[in-house]
């Protein structure tokens, strides 16, 4: 398995650790009605679910891009590079939605979205 394949099952698993944050960063958390629960948070724990749902906005398309990157014959070192890049601006993403940096929330935003755009430029350079 290769170091971006690595980064896509990171990618995917990074929404339940922001969701985590939510739900048991917060007292009064049951299974029983889990979306209400979420509806109704404030503050650090509202600003979880919300990295949480843009984990999951963000996922296919970066999947997409590392995996036809892969499939176009793109060299490995610069899929690797990029795929990297994109989970550190995730994490940095999610720690400055947490922490109500909203400015520098959106640059790493940004800066992942890039990664997934020269991932698909990459493959299309092939």
């Amino acid at each position: 398995m290769t170091i971006a394949y690595i980064c896509i099952l990171i990618a995917a698993i990074m929404p339940y650790i922001w969701v985590g944050i939510a739900k048991f960063g917060t007292k009064g958390y049951t299974n029983d009605k889990p979306r209400e629960f979420l509806q109704n948070l404030e503050g650090k724990a509202k600003r979880a679910h919300h990295a949480h749902l843009n984990s999951f906005e963000a996922f296919p398309a970066f999947a997409a891009g590392v995996i036809i990157a892969q499939l176009t014959g793109v060299s490995h070192q610069l899929i690797t590079s990029f795929a990297t890049a994109f989970i550190l601006f995730r994490i940095l993403y999610g720690i400055c939605y947490l922490n109500n940096q909203s400015s520098l929330r959106s640059l790493a935003w940004l800066c992942g979205f890039s990664c997934v755009i020269l991932l698909f430029i990459s493959a299309l350079s092939q």
